[in-house]
């Protein structure tokens, strides 16, 4: 299987390259990417454990899914898909906000991404890829900001960001 390209982007988002995505990880070049949050009508955020056997931060919590953008895609499209493969289903997504962010890991990759957050709305149980995620659940936004402080070392950087920084964008 081919490995993954990503899009390489400027501080604006504008295009300069294509990359495989390991390479893009080692050189920690910027690149865009997505993060999708989903919701319940009990205002509950649906959060994963990415599976034990992904090659950075396995087995912490996280958003519903995230990715990369493939080249011509939009951020919907590609929050779609995504949210198909790692979750099993899918539902309609409005982009909300972008960042960038730099975070490096102890393996040796750093995620440099230009990022946009998704949200979406979804009340049914998702059908998780194992391959991907390793369980599923709901949770308030303020059960996860407790948790994130007493147990910070269970919750990917990213996401610790997006609570940081933009708390007040992804509240519903």
């Amino acid at each position: 299987m081919k490995e993954e390209l990503v899009i390489l982007v400027d501080e604006n988002d504008r295009q300069v390259g294509l990359m495989p995505k390991m390479e893009a990880h080692e050189k920690a070049l910027l690149h865009r990417a997505f993060s999708v949050f989903v919701f319940n009508d009990q205002n509950q955020l649906m959060i994963q454990r990415r599976a034990a056997h992904k090659y950075h931060s396995p087995g912490l919590w996280t958003n519903t899914c995230c990715s990369h953008q493939r080249e011509g895609e939009t951020n919907v499209e590609a929050g779609k898909r995504r949210l198909m493969e790692e979750m099993g289903f899918t539902t309609s997504l409005t982009e909300n906000i972008s960042f960038i962010y730099k975070a490096p890991f102890d393996n040796g990759l750093t995620e440099h991404e230009y990022d946009y957050i998704l949200l979406g709305d979804y009340n049914d149980e998702p059908n998780i890829n194992p391959d991907e995620v390793s369980e599923w659940k709901w949770m308030s936004l303020e059960d996860i900001e407790k948790d994130m402080k007493v147990h910070p070392e269970q919750y990917t950087e990213w996401f610790k960001i997006i609570f940081d920084k933009f708390y007040n964008q992804i509240e519903r």
